[in-house]
């Protein structure tokens, strides 16, 4: 019984430290979404409440097996059953509106893309960015094409390009902002005679959601037995617990 709850404290606490790795990640792909998409830092707040209610209700729980408190059980019970049923809604949503969660991600990178300018002071989102385009060794989001959308580009008549797309050895120390194109002065050019990587960063993020789903599905599927298992054991132990009978006290 104790390994048990002492299992729901530790899922606790993974779930709510997941939640606060969301929020405050400032360097992956994941600082991009969350800042952008209000969706996921909805799913980061709600993450972080059913890790803190999960260790809650992993340690009322043994608290009224071991004092043989019905009240405690029940409630363990039922908010465990209330957990259980709002993972699996999640789960369906996202499952169902995939395409609109991929459509919406490209929405954010061609913005982000667009609107990148190394000048600018805030880069919570363009460091992240140039993160992934770096260590996916990746361009864009379709592709390097995106980037000729930018304005700081479009009026360097394409003579330029993001160094963090580069796959030349010479600019293997710069990580952000844009390298100068050897062209001919006030000359111009396109996409395709810049020396950076012809991926896309799209097919590089499916990728590694590709490799990692069976982790995540593993995960999800032990939260969930483990879970069952606590619903199944409280509502026994909340059986066996036998009430007082006072109609056998003597009257006075």
């Amino acid at each position: 019984i104790f390994v048990l709850f002492l299992l729901f404290q530790i899922m606790g606490a993974v779930i709510l430290g997941f939640g606060i790795w969301i929020l405050a990640d400032k360097t992956s792909f994941i600082a991009v979404l969350q800042t952008s998409s209000p969706s996921l830092k909805t799913c980061a707040y709600v993450l972080i409440g059913v890790g803190a209610l999960t260790m809650l209700m992993g340690f009322l729980g043994c608290l009224g097996a071991v004092n043989e408190i019905r009240c405690l059980l029940g409630l363990y019970f039922t908010c465990l059953m209330l957990i259980l049923i709002t993972q699996v809604a999640a789960g369906l949503v996202i499952y169902f509106q995939k395409d609109e969660l991929k459509e919406e991600l490209s929405r954010i990178v061609n913005e982000l893309i667009a609107e990148y300018d190394p000048s600018n002071n805030d880069q919570n989102l363009q460091d992240p960015w140039d993160y992934v385009q770096k260590q996916i060794a990746c361009c864009g989001w379709n592709g390097a094409k995106d980037w000729e959308n930018n304005a700081i580009l479009i009026n360097k008549s394409m003579s330029a390009y993001p160094c963090s797309c580069s796959n030349s050895s010479k600019d293997s120390e710069e990580n952000t902002g844009f390298c100068e194109l050897e062209v001919a002065q006030n000359g111009t050019a396109t996409y395709a005679d810049w020396p950076v990587h012809e991926q896309g960063c799209m097919d590089g993020v499916q990728n590694w959601l590709k490799d990692n789903l069976g982790i995540i599905l593993g995960i999800c599927t032990g939260v969930a037995v483990v879970e069952l298992l606590g619903m199944i054991l409280s509502i026994s132990l909340c059986k066996n617990i036998h009430s007082e009978d006072y109609t056998k006290v003597p009257k006075s």
